[in-house]
């Protein structure tokens, strides 16, 4: 998994990351050698010696590898730990042979890719599992995938699409085609543009049977010192919240688990929170027990709730959200009751309803909004866009790609 870290952290992260494949590869592969060869001590100096150069260059293509996303996904980091492997093997082994003062001639080439059916087939195997296991687990720990206590930068949950992203539910919309190689680099994009402004995102494992476990701010909402595990109102969802619950003690120390349950149902892209007052809407995928369940919780960590009816769209922050002063904003045809909220200003596009708050000046919105983002940067605001077209094909917006922590 790529860390979703400062650059700095993730370069210090890889280094040491690949200095554990490149020491445990080295000593595994010499120390087999050197059972299988009768034990002797004498020829463990030699065995070792042979393997150094691959086990170098194993350190510096896993150090480079490491920040550039190699532990994102174990399937795309089993392949690629896979050919660094080989790479790294076959180099070592030239040089090796070359430092001896041996001619790179034609003839010597065949003998150096049998290597990987003797010698250096158990290096590659060493290398791959200690790159899946070491590497991985010490990349992850150094860039804080465990324990959050002592941070000060604000954290993002931050969750793969899924490979049937395409399949997700739809209420309001009419079912498109959903490119989702595009989907994938739009929610790269979306994460790198959190990392530019100083959040720390850490990254749930990937839902692969969950069409929308992408849309992670449904899953979790965070309330003080309580992080509330929801109870999705579609039912396709529920399986979504057991990964999401498990990073909790990861991401702030003290935090609480509170759940809704069923028949209680309510998703975190209904939930507003000014300040403390929270905005709960009322909706086809929030239901009224989920909201007395969610009123009692949130009282009792200090927040005021103030229900919503929403049935033009599917969650309330599809149709409203909120500035840094706490201006509601939203596009006007879908807002059903804005005398609810103490300030309203309209935006001129549907997309345009929806903000994350960066900082007290700055927010981050869709692209697919520019007359909104032109109305908020001549309010003063620093807006920040990307582009989620194929999220929006799903009912989706900037908010719920993410649960924001501070």
């Amino acid at each position: 998994m790529t860390s979703r870290a400062p650059l700095s952290n993730r370069l210090i992260g890889g280094l040491l990351s690949a200095a554990a494949v490149a020491a445990i590869t080295q000593v595994a592969t010499a120390l087999l050698f050197h059972a299988t060869n009768g034990a002797l001590s004498t020829q463990l100096e030699s065995i070792s010696f042979f393997f150094v150069p691959s086990s170098l260059l194993i350190f510096v293509l896993f150090a480079i590898a490491a920040p550039l996303g190699l532990y994102r996904r174990w399937f795309i980091a089993l392949p690629i730990s896979l050919v660094l492997a080989v790479i790294a093997s076959l180099a070592g082994t030239v040089y090796t042979f070359a430092a001896a003062g041996n001619a790179l001639t034609a003839q010597v080439w065949p003998s150096v890719f049998d290597t990987l059916l003797s010698n250096n087939l158990f290096f590659v195997l060493f290398a791959v599992v200690a790159a899946m296991t070491a590497g991985r687990v010490i990349y992850r720990a150094f860039l804080g995938h465990g324990s959050s206590a002592g941070r000060t930068t604000p954290l993002a949950l931050v969750r793969l699409p899924a490979g049937n992203l395409a399949e997700g539910e739809l209420t309001h919309l009419s079912r498109t085609l959903v490119d989702s190689t595009l989907a994938d680099t739009q929610w790269e994009n979306y994460v790198a543009a959190l990392e530019a402004e100083g959040f720390n995102t850490i990254e749930v494992e990937a839902a692969n049977t969950h069409a929308d476990s992408v849309f992670i701010e449904d899953t979790v909402v965070i309330l003080g010192n309580t992080a509330l595990i929801t109870s999705p109102g579609a039912a396709s969802r529920r399986g979504e919240t057991d990964a999401v619950e498990a990073a909790i003690p990861g991401l702030k120390a003290g935090l609480t688990v509170a759940r809704i349950e069923l028949p209680g149902t309510l998703e975190g892209g209904d939930v507003l929170k000014i300040g403390d007052t929270v905005y709960v809407g009322r909706g086809g995928r929030t239901n009224a027990e989920g909201i007395r369940q969610f009123r009692t919780i949130a009282n009792d960590a200090g927040f005021t709730v103030v229900a919503v009816p929403v049935s033009k769209v599917l969650h309330l922050k599809s149709a409203v959200t909120a500035l840094p002063d706490g201006t509601v904003i939203g596009y006007a045809p879908l807002v059903e009751h804005p005398e609810l909220f103490n300030r309203f200003l309209a935006v001129p596009e549907e997309t345009g309803a929806a903000v994350v708050v960066l900082s007290d000046d700055a927010v981050l919105m869709a692209a697919s909004a520019p007359k909104t983002a032109a109305l908020l940067e001549d309010l003063g605001y620093r807006v920040v866009t990307v582009d989620i077209s194929e999220f929006e094909k799903l009912e989706g917006c900037v908010t719920c790609l993410s649960v924001r922590v501070r």
